[in-house]
């Protein structure tokens, strides 16, 4: 895997309105016209399974040539979803071209870790970020901007 063609997703567990499945539909697209081959999700609810399913769908009917990372936080991240969400979870875990999951359990620097190391493999990043300063996903952009990777935000594209 390349920095220079990994391409990070980040974002918020709840989506509203203005989330558009076309939108990142598109995005992911112009990333692999870019040249980037290789997409890193974390793995949590919301826009990292809406990215890591696009991701997958895209390589199943296209773009047979990119791959999808998930690093996971810790073990049993999903633990405590309801099963629909956990079935799902376990089914993008089992189509992943690589799965990063510590050996560690849930602790309150793990979301964090994972989310920098996401970042510190990356040259591109997909988010989806209402601008909200305190949350992990308001967090990993800031680090993204810092680090110089190039950020496209979803959020409220379809308006």
């Amino acid at each position: 895997m390349s920095k220079s063609t990994t391409c990070c997703f980040t974002g918020h567990r709840f989506l509203d309105r203005s989330f558009d499945s076309t939108c990142l539909k598109s995005a992911i697209e112009a990333m692999i016209e870019k040249g980037v081959d290789t997409f890193i999700c974390g793995g949590a609810l919301g826009f990292d399974t809406e990215a890591a399913v696009e991701v997958i769908k895209l390589r199943k009917k296209q773009y047979k040539h990119i791959k999808l990372h998930i690093y996971a936080p810790c073990q049993g991240q999903d633990s405590r979803w309801n099963a629909r969400d956990q079935r799902l979870y376990r089914e993008i875990l089992s189509r992943a071209d690589y799965v990063d999951m510590p050996e560690i359990p849930y602790n309150n620097q793990c979301m964090k870790i994972r989310n920098y190391k996401m970042v510190d493999n990356s040259a591109y990043m997909i988010a989806y970020y209402d601008g909200t300063f305190a949350s992990g996903t308001g967090q990993t952009v800031r680090y993204g901007e810092r680090c110089g990777l190039e950020i496209v935000n979803l959020y409220g594209a379809n308006e």
